[in-house]
């Protein structure tokens, strides 16, 4: 796709989200596929919001009239389809879903339009860690398989909360032992809070939310950076479940020892230095999987999905 700031051709125009838990990206393209705009709100997760709970809706539907004036088009623009890939959607939306006129919208899980973005052929497979983790891959006949993606409870490996969450655990174990953690003396400045108990307790009551905690991740890695072996071990022990999870995806599509391109995507890997562990890992596990830069973002990956579905 060509970024213009015009609308070329066909006056169609298209929408794709991104809903993640920490933000959201929504992209508009028109039907020759160029993209128009680009707009961001805040967070999209619906996952045990209340039936009247607007909090998904006006996330997509202002990050959808910020990219329509990015586009230089009136906010309100016609929209001929839309599809949203939501964290955790697995057919049921929480709360009020986001209206654009008389448009098409589709829900979809976030790891398709992941895919979607990332490659043009498949097989191929697509790895996410941000505040949570999944991987998701299709075979050359579109057939698609997930792995992972169970939520901050039952899952989440390698993802920032997870990688937040087991430094926050070792420090406090640490604190426990009457010992002192450089992880838990960073945790205390970056949260602002007296002692460890007192940062668990907000956490339980939503002072500090899940995205907010998974931010401390990005503390971790800077410490692992430093020379703090104990960020050292955690970061290891992130990058080798991101692998895990690629690997597993191709083994469950029967591509073992096919040269299946495997894209990484989402915050985490912003990292340069993350994103080259978890690859080095992936070259154990699955030795002839290629890692790929993605060649689009997520949301542009979902805008795809809806001009073509249309």
């Amino acid at each position: 796709m060509n970024t213009t700031a015009k609308r070329r051709g066909d006056a169609s125009l298209f929408a794709g989200i991104d809903g993640g838990q920490s933000s959201t990206t929504a992209v508009v393209v028109n039907a020759s596929g160029d993209v128009l705009g680009r707009g961001t709100a805040g967070p999209c997760d619906h996952v045990d919001e209340p039936p009247d709970s607007r909090r998904c809706a006006e996330a997509c539907e202002s990050a959808v009239a910020r990219a329509l004036v990015a586009a230089h088009l009136p906010e309100r623009s016609p929209l001929d389809a839309v599809v949203i890939g939501i964290s955790g959607y697995d057919g049921v939306f929480h709360g009020v879903p986001p209206v654009f006129g008389d448009a098409r919208v589709h829900f979809v899980h976030d790891a398709p339009i992941a895919l979607a973005g990332a490659v043009d052929r498949r097989p191929a497979v697509v790895v996410i860690a941000g505040t949570g983790s999944v991987a998701y891959g299709e075979d050359a006949a579109g057939k698609g398989v997930r792995i992972g993606g169970y939520g901050f409870v039952f899952g989440d490996e390698g993802s920032s909360f997870a990688l937040a969450r087991g430094a926050l655990a070792y420090a406090m174990d640490q604190a426990d032992r009457g010992r002192g953690s450089r992880l838990g003396d960073a945790a205390l400045a970056y949260f602002d809070r007296s002692d460890l108990r007192v940062l668990a307790r907000a956490f339980y009551l939503k002072e500090i939310g899940r995205p907010q905690l998974a931010n401390f991740a990005r503390v971790v890695l800077d410490a692992a950076r430093l020379g703090d072996p104990e960020a050292a071990a955690l970061v290891e022990r992130a990058a080798n479940a991101l692998a895990a999870l690629a690997a597993n995806a191709i083994a469950r599509l029967g591509l073992s020892g096919v040269s299946v391109p495997v894209a990484f995507t989402g915050g985490l890997f912003a990292n340069a230095e993350f994103t080259r562990r978890t690859v080095e890992a992936l070259n154990v596990l699955a030795p002839s999987a290629r890692a790929v830069k993605p060649l689009r973002d997520p949301a542009t990956g979902a805008a795809r999905l809806a001009l073509e579905g249309a």
